[in-house]
């Protein structure tokens, strides 16, 4: 069921929005979905609204062999398998489709996070970064959902100083184990996983990343966690006790864990960030069905002027949302179809194609769970007093919503990636950005100026956008 990107669209850099203009016929949209991308679409909708859905309270009091069976069903029809190659019992689907997926998924949030951290950032590791032996053990049982994974980067001490964790391994005397020690928070799956990409300092020392089955020696979860949202989903500690396992079981290279951890974290970023808009899409419909159905004063509260505004002003922060991942996830897919899949480092040259993109994924990700944010606030406000009962769904979106600000790593360590990545293309030559300010200082320096006139639709739209590059 693999699909394929809409041809034709170039391979732009990434950071580039910042100092070129890009054209439609350059970029990805909506309206180039392929025919196989809108079968997706619907195909996820129909779960979404036929077995999501009926189970949601179920999902909410955490009944965990329900989220279990559902994401083996998405797996069955080839939409929890997303990112799997078919060799392995995956789908191969592009990133295009991977973002549908995420997309129409996010009708409840609790199991949009357990189906997220299976299928994107606990399985991911092994499909990029895996053995042929890892692979071959590990993806066709998570392929077909009968395994669940999980992914554990996080402790107490080190929550965004991710580089910096105190889990240790070591190995064994004889050679033939790593033996971990440590503690890791905030794990999501963490109580009905089968498989973990645990992250530790090899002698305390070198990041690496490791696969750790839940039945191995020393290996426990702790109790769930109580949080505002999100509910349903399994939240625990990990705690590795002399944990034992195998010495193959190291994923990559020893002191090579950041490149896994954080090439991971930019698919869960762009995910997250066609996950939101899914579930700001979600609040928005419910808004506008409660305001047409309300009334008071004698008409609607649709019929308000106020009301009609805070709709259009959510339904443009969709829309942009929207517009970004798709453009992104489009760029995403262009450098991919370079790639010659027959290549022995075909995962790697993958990994590779995504870091070029870590400021546009860290971009989707910040504005993304602030828009969904805004949204569902916006949602509570059009509710009323019936916005603050359970009984309603603008109370669970709204505390559903704010953990999105703190996965995939905090929005704050998000803003500081976006800036020191595009400094860092630009010291190094890879963005043309010193250059562009020369010329805008230059151009400052000549003195007032009509400037170039932008022709075509939009085109003071665009003048706009022009200038306010410049004045970042």
């Amino acid at each position: 069921m693999a699909t394929v990107a809409v041809p034709n669209k170039t391979k732009l850099k990434g950071g580039s929005f910042l100092i070129e203009e890009h054209t439609t016929e350059q970029v990805f949209t909506l309206e180039d979905l392929s025919d196989e991308h809108q079968q997706i679409v619907q195909t996820t909708q129909d779960f979404a609204k036929n077995e999501i859905l009926p189970n949601a309270e179920k999902i909410e009091h955490k009944e965990f062999a329900v989220t279990r069976e559902l994401i083996r069903k998405a797996c069955e029809i080839g939409i929890g398998n997303v990112d799997i190659p078919e060799a392995y019992g995956g789908s191969d689907m592009d990133k295009i489709a991977s973002a549908i997926i995420a997309e129409h998924l996010s009708v409840n949030g609790s199991f949009s996070v357990a189906f997220g951290g299976h299928v994107g950032i606990g399985t991911l590791p092994i499909v990029y970064f895996g053995t042929p032996d890892q692979k071959q053990k590990y993806l066709p049982r998570l392929a077909s959902g009968e395994w669940i994974a999980a992914y554990a980067l996080s402790e107490s001490t080190s929550a965004s100083d991710a580089m910096n964790p105190r889990t240790k391994a070591v190995l064994s005397p004889d050679g033939k184990e790593w033996i971990l020690n440590g503690e890791k928070m905030w794990i999501t799956n963490g109580g009905f996983a089968d498989v973990f990409i645990i992250f530790a300092k090899v002698d305390g020392e070198k990041f690496s990343a490791f696969i750790v089955e839940r039945n191995s020696p020393g290996f426990q979860n702790g109790a769930e966690e109580k949080k505002m949202g999100i509910r349903g989903s399994s939240t625990t500690p990990i705690i590795l006790n002399d944990c034992r396992i195998p010495k193959e079981n190291l994923l990559g290279e020893i002191g090579k864990g950041h490149v896994i951890a954080f090439n991971t974290l930019n698919i869960g970023r762009y995910k997250l960030g066609a996950g939101v808009v899914g579930g700001a899409r979600n609040a928005l419909n419910n808004a506008v069905g409660y305001a047409k159905q309300r009334k008071a004063f004698g008409k609607t509260l649709s019929e308000f002027g106020l009301i009609k505004e805070k709709i259009a002003n959510m339904a443009t922060s969709i829309f942009t949302g929207e517009a970004m991942s798709y453009r992104t996830v489009g760029m995403i897919d262009a450098a991919m179809a370079e790639i010659d899949k027959n290549s022995p480092d075909v995962y790697k040259q993958t990994a590779k194609n995504i870091e070029e993109y870590a400021v546009e994924c860290s971009i989707l990700k910040v504005f993304g769970s602030e828009m969904l944010d805004y949204v569902v606030d916006e949602t509570v406000q059009i509710y009323g007093g019936y916005g603050f009962v359970e009984e309603y769904p603008a109370e669970r979106a709204y505390r559903d919503s704010l953990v999105n600000r703190s996965f995939e790593g905090t929005n704050e360590i998000n803003r500081m990636i976006i800036t020191g990545w595009l400094l860092k293309r630009a010291m190094s030559g890879q963005l043309a950005l010193m250059p562009a300010i020369k010329k805008l200082m230059d151009e400052i320096m000549s003195g007032p100026s009509t400037g170039e006139t932008l022709e075509g639709a939009l085109s003071a739209e665009r003048t706009l956008v022009a200038n306010a590059k410049k004045s970042r």
